[in-house]
């Protein structure tokens, strides 16, 4: 059976990335709705997808960290 907690993770950070990309409104939301399904789909991983949750954390802080430097 999939982890649909993954899933939602995985794809809400591919949205993110999309938007960071192209310079939509909406990062910011987009990053709290990526990390809060990062959350809730560590604690039902397996240990390969722990590891995969850890890689999308690492770039939702990466565009965190960029949405925050841009002027307004």
């Amino acid at each position: 059976m999939a982890n649909r907690h993954f899933q939602l993770a995985r794809e809400a950070v591919e949205k993110a990335e999309q938007m960071a990309a192209s310079g939509q409104q909406g990062l910011q939301n987009q990053i709290e709705i990526a990390t809060n399904n990062l959350s809730a789909a560590f604690h039902q991983s397996t240990s390969a997808e722990k590891e995969q949750l850890t890689s999308y954390q690492q770039t939702v802080e990466e565009l965190s960290h960029e949405s925050s430097n841009k002027p307004f």
